[in-house]
């Protein structure tokens, strides 16, 4: 599993496994995020096998499903309020990582 770090306090990757949650704590993340919606793609996990991964590692865990192609300002809203709530480092994933890095990107933007 690979991720790319976009700040101190937030990394983004492409799908993750439930597997994969404990290299995950295990470099010092505190909470996922997945921006991933269900059934995007067949055979990908669902957040919820994700979220009880996590969970279950003693992480936090936020389901914020994002349409490729179409965030909203209700998404931009959504993970800002999360990234505000959750002890970092915040791990967020999606199919590629670019949804997880876009949504940042606006929040930033947004602060001014």
């Amino acid at each position: 599993m690979e991720y790319r770090e976009i700040s101190d306090d937030y990394s983004v990757s492409g799908q993750i496994q439930p597997e994969d949650v404990a290299a995950i704590k295990e470099a010092g993340f505190k909470a996922v995020i997945c921006n991933r919606p269900d059934d995007e793609q067949p055979g990908q996990p669902s957040a919820k096998s994700i979220g009880l991964a996590v969970e279950a590692a003693g992480l936090a865990f936020r389901y914020i499903p994002v349409i490729s192609g179409q965030i909203t300002k209700e998404n931009v809203e959504d993970q800002a309020e999360a990234l505000d709530e959750l002890e970092g480092p915040v791990f967020a994933y999606c199919r590629s990582g670019a949804r997880c890095t876009n949504l940042y990107g606006l929040i930033q933007q947004s602060k001014g």
